[in-house]
């Protein structure tokens, strides 16, 4: 099992245990913890037959490259990794079912940390699938599962080997793509985001690549009052989603 199949944390393994339980693989805890969480997670994996393994915290700290795991690791298959094709078959899914599509594309995130912050937000904001390069960006693993708290095991992720191609196509269904950058003229106040949509934010220091923002229908920047010249890629994520929340409601 690779890292990429192991969550880690107490918030990120009871939300796994009430929304989807049968991913669960084995469960690895650390029974000398006194922890009355701990103690209920352990309670309800035991319930639905789930394996547990004992594991001190040093196995714990091997298996998920994680030394913050708060005595649980769990180890799981899942069910929303997508390929391009899935996330084609998913597009197609939400205009039949006449859904409102909001797709947030991560130009190449390269830290954990953002990327989990932004699948929380994610989540939070109802995106239906996060799009990310499948090579040169951050992917799922245990740091980002346990900052995205259950957004990681929530929202369906899809690593595609093209960005820029999954743009093209996402055209041909009359999805918007709106990019962000701060070298724009409009603000992202001036955007109407109803509609088909697909947020494209760029990745940390140097933002959206050349040839990605070119794609986009429009690029939007966020308005800067103070001395700082620009955002943490996942805070800018979180107001643009939510910017795109508050037009939709």
């Amino acid at each position: 099992m690779s890292k990429a199949q192991y969550v880690t944390g107490l918030r990120a393994v009871e939300h796994l245990l009430a929304q989807r339980a049968a991913e669960i693989l084995k469960l690895y805890v650390e029974y000398q913890t006194a922890n009355p969480r701990l103690e209920a997670v352990i309670a309800q994996a035991n319930d639905r037959g789930i394996e547990i393994q004992s594991a001190n915290r040093a196995r714990l700290q091997q298996i998920s490259g994680e030394t913050r795991h708060q005595g649980v690791v769990a180890g799981i298959r899942r069910s929303q990794m997508l390929n391009e094709a899935g996330l084609r078959d998913l597009v197609e899914k939400m205009f039949t079912d006449e859904k409102q599509l909001l797709l947030l594309v991560l130009d190449g995130i390269q830290d954990p940390h953002n990327l989990g912050a932004c699948l929380r937000t994610a989540d939070a904001a109802g995106v239906t699938a996060v799009v990310v390069p499948k090579h040169g960006a951050a992917g799922l693993g245990p740091t980002v599962s346990k900052v995205a708290a259950g957004g990681a095991e929530t929202v369906p992720f899809a690593a595609v080997a093209n960005i820029g191609k999954v743009l093209g196509w996402l055209k041909d269904y009359d999805v918007t793509l709106v990019g962000t950058s701060d070298a724009a003229d409009k603000t992202l106040y001036d955007c109407k985001l109803m509609g088909p949509l697909a947020l494209v934010m760029g990745r940390e220091h140097s933002g959206l690549r050349e040839h990605i923002a070119s794609r986009c229908d429009e690029l939007v920047s966020l308005p800067m009052e103070g001395q700082v010249e620009s955002l943490n890629v996942s805070v800018a994520t979180g107001i643009c989603l939510y910017e795109v929340l508050r037009q939709r409601k």
